[in-house]
């Protein structure tokens, strides 16, 4: 076993439950150093002191009220957004126009929505941020102020996403059958997004190679499918894959929520 490939295994009872780890050398290369601050602009929407939409383009639904990501849900232009491949992405983002209102201390957001148009458009990067994570930029007492400029410059970069005590979580899609079964992936520590999914039937050995679909939403089409399902998942930034084996059950139902009490 390579010092790139690690392997654990958790037993609970009878239940088994393994998963594999591969990390790119060149990407645990590129994440030893942090990603560099880039020009980017910002604007805020909802109410002044509110934690943001409670759903959006990437399908995550009811969030603002799940730690960490209460009042830390944010839309991206597409540049960013990247079709909802680049859904559940962490960035920090931090207000330099005026130091004396600028704390110069970033904010975390989790991509969870796109804003399509207006200054989103046309190749910009921009972030349309709750009214609580813009006013966080500020220095202390100047969160009114701050807002009040509507639209700012600010510089950005990507960091780790980080679920303290939280599992990478798969939902099944209502709709979900034995012949189409849809997927949504949540609280994926490190990269956060998605760039690609397979999903391995009962006594099988072959991957299957699922769609994504929209935002972090992907599907199997085919069968009849037979679990339990082990799903693998290869994170878009740096290519890291983790196994999550007998994950969704082979009793699952539609709307059914199957935590892997794993994560990057």
């Amino acid at each position: 076993m390579s010092v790139s490939q690690r392997r654990f295994r958790l037993c609970n009872g009878l239940v088994i439950l393994c998963f594999v780890i591969h990390v790119p050398r060149a990407a645990a290369g590129a994440n030893a150093t942090a990603a560099p601050w880039l020009p980017a602009t910002a604007t805020w929407y909802g109410s002044a002191e509110g934690d943001g939409s409670d759903g959006g383009a990437c399908g995550y639904g009811t969030l603002v009220d799940v730690r960490p990501l209460k009042a830390r849900v944010g839309a991206v232009s597409p540049i960013l957004f990247k079709d909802g491949e680049g859904c559940g992405a962490c960035y920090k983002v931090k207000c330099v126009m005026d130091q004396d209102v600028c704390s110069r201390r970033p904010v975390t957001v989790i991509v969870t929505d796109e804003c399509p148009g207006g200054v989103c458009a046309n190749g910009n990067t921009h972030f349309d941020l709750s009214g609580a994570a813009f006013g966080r930029m500020a220095v202390s007492g100047y969160g009114s102020e701050l807002r009040n400029r509507g639209l700012i410059p600010v510089l950005y970069r990507r960091t780790p996403c980080k679920y303290a005590g939280k599992s990478i979580t798969f939902r099944v899609n209502e709709g979900s059958t034995e012949y189409w079964l849809s997927l949504l992936v949540e609280f994926e520590d490190g990269d956060g997004d998605i760039g690609s999914m397979s999903l391995q039937e009962a006594a099988s050995s072959e991957w299957l190679e699922m769609k994504h679909l929209w935002g972090a939403t992907w599907a199997l089409i085919g069968g009849p499918l037979n679990g339990p399902f082990s799903v693998k998942l290869t994170t878009l930034a740096s290519q890291m894959t983790l196994t999550a084996r007998d994950v969704i059950p082979k009793n699952w139902s539609p709307t059914g929520v199957y935590t892997s009490g794993l994560n990057f």
